[in-house]
Parts: structure tokens; sequence; C-alpha cells
């Protein structure tokens, strides 16, 4: 399909990238490769990636890390948790269901 593979450091994975004219040619076989691989599409104009293709489950993958990582509140929330982890501050399933009459 004439695709270059280039490390795509913000993602820290391997992302195809594809010229522009490229693109427009196998558009439809683009989609589906992205909907069923996850796997994201770089489209290049004069050989900088411009546009990334990713399926739409991606999207909201992303889209829904941007919205937990914007709250702070969260985010301490999440960091508190994983700390309560490490230092072995847990609570068995069965005492939160006894606890709250599940």
């Amino acid at each position: 399909m004439g695709i270059d593979k280039t490390y795509a450091k913000a993602y820290d994975t391997v992302m195809t990238t594809i010229s522009a004219t490229q693109a427009r040619t196998k558009l439809y076989d683009l989609l589906d490769e992205v909907s069923q691989t996850g796997e994201r599409v770089g489209i290049t104009k004069k050989g900088e990636t411009k546009a990334v293709l990713v399926s739409q489950e991606e999207l909201a993958s992303l889209e829904a890390t941007l919205d937990v990582m914007s709250d702070t509140k969260l985010v301490r929330g999440i960091k508190k948790g994983m700390e309560d982890i490490k230092a072995g501050r847990l609570v068995e399933w069965k005492d939160v269901k006894k606890k709250f009459g599940m």
C-alpha cells in the first residue's frame, strides 16, 4: 500500500503514515483498517504529518482520558487510591457490600 512506519513519540507507539494523495485514493480501505485494528494512520503533506486518522473508539478513549486528567480533584483521588494500594490500605469487596447493604 506504499505505507511507511514512523515513531509517534506523543503516543509511544508505531504509527502508519501515508501521503494525502494515497489517503484520498485508499480512504475506504484506511477507514476499515483503522476501525478494525485500532491503529492510527498519519496523513502527510510534503512529508510532514498534518493529521491523524483514528477510530471512533480511540477518539472516545482519548477524550475520556482528557476529561479525567482535567479534573484535578479526580486525579488527586486516583493518586491517593494508588498510594493506599501500595501501602496495603485495602478493603475487601465483601466488606464494602456489607457496609452498604448490597
